[in-house]
């Protein structure tokens, strides 16, 4: 059984619209890993020492030694590295106007970016990972029930929107993408945004996926959407697992691979244009049954107490399309025959709740 060709994701089309609060980024790393980015840094600091040993050296006639009267080259670079990482100890000084200026405008700007440097590095290195640890470990304490929601490309973005619209809250939504920009966007829009590898245990394990209602893989490649699944199915047997895939000769993988559903956006979008063919109205409808915000919504929910002992027909909550009992899948067909038990899956179709407002189609 074949996987697709690699695909690389795109970035969403649009912006999510911002929620009031400020969004929160779990977990932030640099493009660069720490030991590559400590190497630049102690690079350029280099540079610029040397930088600075070179100009003090063509213009050492402008120092002055108060010990011995002479410059030589241990001197020079003695007096750079004090003038660097200091502001010198008076036992050589500059004496010539031009050395004077060097030191004013050049080694001054030096020194003070340096410094920079220092700074940086041990707020990026030590105190930002501290902060950070102890930022992931405070939202860890709250995360339980919550989504993850495995790439956030396109396919992702209106998962995330839909999800929220059906009334789960924002920020119980844990995000999970390779892309800065895109995880940005997810925390801009008041989700949790994870930056970092889906297939990664470390990266699930931060997302609590153990303690998550549900898992969304939609990474727009279908050998990394499988890798996925075997990856959560792995850390936690009882999560539900809802997986994007593209080719159709991949849904059994995922399926074998531990989704619990797997959801096809081409084999879905081409029943669509197939219904619109011979109709006008069918394909709209469907839209507006599958969208949150639609004229109509498809709720499912197990039968309450006053839907036991009543025929599909006879439920005023709405129009039963289907009964998921025991194992059974209870056609529409059946619906003025069936009797409805305990425990039952209706899946009904009714109009939204008062107070929403549907979109048009």
């Amino acid at each position: 059984m074949s996987m697709q060709k690699p695909v690389e994701q795109r970035t969403p089309a649009r912006r999510l619209k911002p929620s009031p609060r400020k969004g929160r980024l779990l977990h932030v790393r640099s493009g660069l890993s720490p030991e590559k980015t400590l190497l630049v840094r102690i690079t350029i600091v280099i540079a610029l020492i040397a930088l600075v040993i070179a100009v003090f050296w063509f213009d050492r006639d402008g120092l002055k030694d108060q010990i011995d009267g002479s410059i030589s080259f241990p001197d020079v670079l003695y007096f750079a590295m004090i003038t660097v990482t200091t502001v010198g100890y008076g036992d050589i000084v500059p004496v010539s106007q031009t050395a004077r200026l060097i030191d004013a405008f050049a080694v001054t700007p030096i020194r003070v970016f340096i410094w920079f440097i220092f700074l940086g590095t041990a707020y990026e290195l030590v105190v930002q990972r501290i902060v950070e640890e102890f930022r992931l470990s405070r939202i860890q304490k709250q995360l339980h029930g919550h989504i993850v929601l495995c790439g956030f490309g396109h396919s992702g973005l209106i998962a995330a929107q839909e999800t929220v619209a059906k009334g789960h809250p924002a920020d119980r939504i844990v995000v999970i993408d390779g892309s800065e920009d895109r995880i940005q966007v997810a925390a801009d829009a008041g989700f949790i945004g994870l930056l970092g590898d889906a297939t990664s245990e470390e990266t699930l394990t931060k997302a609590c996926v153990g303690q998550a209602k549900a898992v969304i893989v939609s990474t727009g490649r279908d050998d990394t959407t499988i890798l996925v699944i075997l990856t959560v199915r792995h850390l936690s047997a009882a999560t539900k697992i809802v997986a994007n895939i593209k080719q159709e000769e991949n849904i059994k993988l995922a399926n074998l691979s531990g989704a619990d559903l797997v959801v096809s956006p081409p084999k879905i979008g081409g029943y669509l244009m197939a219904d619109a063919v011979d109709s006008q109205h069918a394909t709209p409808f469907l839209c507006d049954l599958m969208s949150a915000g639609g004229r109509m919504v498809l709720t499912e929910r197990r039968a309450e107490p006053d839907d036991v002992g009543k025929t599909m027909a006879e439920i005023d909550a709405g129009v039963v399309v289907q009964v998921h009992s025991h194992g059974r899948n209870i056609a529409f067909t059946e619906r003025n025959r069936y009797i409805v038990q305990p425990n039952d899956l209706l899946l009904i179709i009714s109009p939204p709740q008062s107070g929403e407002e549907a979109e048009p189609w």
